[in-house]
C-alpha cells in the first residue's frame, strides 16, 4: 500500500493524474467534501478559530491538502472572521499536488508555507481530511482458526495475494469461528503519537470515515473495509491498475485517541461529519444558498451520503478541555 500510493514518480500521490473532482469526466477518481461545497471548510474555519482563541495560537498545520481546496476556504473565512493567523503550514508528500496548491493559494502567498515533515516541537491547530484513511495498513486474517498476515507475491510476474501465520491481531477479540478479513493501523497510530508527542500547545481536528473499534472489528465486517477508486468506480483489488487508484481503508477512532492519549493528548469529541458542520453553523449556511448551491452542501450531512460514515475527532493539548463547538450536540465520545 505505500509503495502503491507513495513511490516517488509512480505511486498514486505521487503522480500527475487529476485523482479530486466531481465527475469522472474531469479524469478524476473521487470527490471529497471541499470539493463538493465551500461551505466544508468554512464550517470547519469556525472550529478552527475557536480552537485557535482557546490554546492562544496563532498558526494552523494542515495534512494532505489534496488541491488546497480546504486551505483556501479556510483561510478565506478566517480573514473573513478577522482571525488573525501567522502561517498556515501544509504537510504534503505530493510534489505534484503541491503546485496545485501553490497555484490556488496565491492570494494568501505570505502565510502559507509547506513542509515534508514535522519539525521536533509545534504549536496552532491541525486539520486533516481524508488523511488518516490513506495510511497504510496491515491487513489480517483468521482463516480455518488461524490467523494470518496477508501480503503480496510475485508468481510467473503476476502480483498475488500471499498469507503468513502471524501473532498480530485485532485490538479486540473477534467473536466467532467463522473466516474473517481486516485491518490493523500501526502506522496512522504512529503518526497520531507522533503529533501528540511534537505538538505543545494547541488542538487537532481530524475528518475521515470509519468507526470506533466495537464496530470496526463487528463479527459481520469479515471482508474488512480496504477499497479502492478508480475513475469514481468502487472495487477490492488493489493489485490492479496498481499506482493509478487510490486504495483506502477506514479508520479505527478508538486507535486513534488511545494513540492520542498515550501522547498526552485529550479528546474533546467524537462524533458525525452532519453534527459537527451542524454545530458549526451549517443551517445558517443553507439558509442563505442558492437553489443551485444547495443541493450539494446538503451531501455534506445526508445519512446516506457523507453525513453519517464520515466522522469527526478533536484532540488537544498543554490547554485544558473545553466544550468545544463542533462537539457541543451529537457527541459520541462514549462509543469510542
Amino acid at each position: 500500500m505505500a509503495l502503491a500510493l507513495y513511490t516517488p514518480g509512480l505511486g498514486y500521490y505521487a503522480n500527475d493524474t487529476a485523482k479530486f473532482g466531481a465527475m469522472p469526466d474531469s479524469g478524476s477518481d473521487f470527490v471529497t467534501a471541499p470539493e463538493l461545497s465551500p461551505a466544508f471548510g468554512q464550517l470547519l474555519a469556525a472550529q478552527v478559530a475557536e480552537a485557535l482563541a482557546q490554546t492562544g495560537t496563532h498558526e494552523v498545520w494542515e495534512f494532505g491538502a489534496g488541491t488546497g481546496a480546504l486551505a483556501l476556504q479556510v483561510l478565506d473565512e478566517l480573514q473573513r472572521l478577522g482571525v488573525a493567523i501567522e502561517r498556515y503550514t501544509i504537510v504534503d508528500l505530493s510534489g505534484t499536488l503541491r503546485a496545485r496548491q501553490q497555484a490556488r493559494l496565491v492570494a494568501h502567498a505570505p502565510k502559507v508555507v509547506w513542509a515534508n515533515e514535522l519539525p521536533a516541537h509545534m504549536q496552532g491547530v491541525v486539520i486533516g481530511n481524508e488523511v488518516l484513511d490513506a495510511m497504510p495498513v496491515r491487513i489480517i486474517a483468521r482463516v480455518n482458526g488461524q490467523w494470518y498476515e496477508r501480503g503480496i507475491a510475485v508468481e510467473e510476474g503476476e502480483l498475488v495475494w500471499a498469507n503468513r501465520p502471524t501473532d498480530l491481531r485485532p485490538p479486540l477479540e473477534v467473536e466467532g469461528e467463522h473466516d474473517y478479513e481486516t485491518e490493523i493501523h500501526p502506522q496512522g497510530e504512529a503518526f497520531i503519537r507522533t503529533l501528540g508527542e511534537r505538538l505543545q500547545c494547541g488542538a487537532a481536528f481530524f475528518i475521515d470515515y470509519g468507526f470506533g473499534e466495537g464496530e470496526y472489528y463487528h463479527p459481520q465486517r469479515h471482508m474488512g473495509t480496504m477499497v479502492c477508486h478508480y475513475q469514481h468506480q468502487v472495487d477490492s483489488n488493489p493489485l490492479d491498475k496498481v499506482g493509478l487508484k487510490d486504495i483506502t481503508a477506514h479508520v479505527n477512532f478508538t486507535g486513534t485517541a488511545v494513540a492520542a492519549q498515550d501522547a498526552g493528548m485529550e479528546v474533546l469529541g467524537y462524533t458525525t461529519q452532519a453534527h459537527f458542520l451542524i454545530n458549526c453553523g451549517l443551517q445558517a449556511k443553507l439558509d442563505a444558498m442558492s437553489a443551485t448551491e444547495r443541493p450539494s452542501a446538503m451531501k455534506l450531512m445526508l445519512e446516506h451520503e457523507m453525513g453519517e460514515l464520515f466522522k469527526v475527532i478533536g484532540l488537544a493539548k498543554g490547554v485544558e478541555p473545553w466544550d468545544a463547538l463542533g462537539f457541543v450536540r451529537g457527541d459520541r465520545t462514549h462509543r469510542l
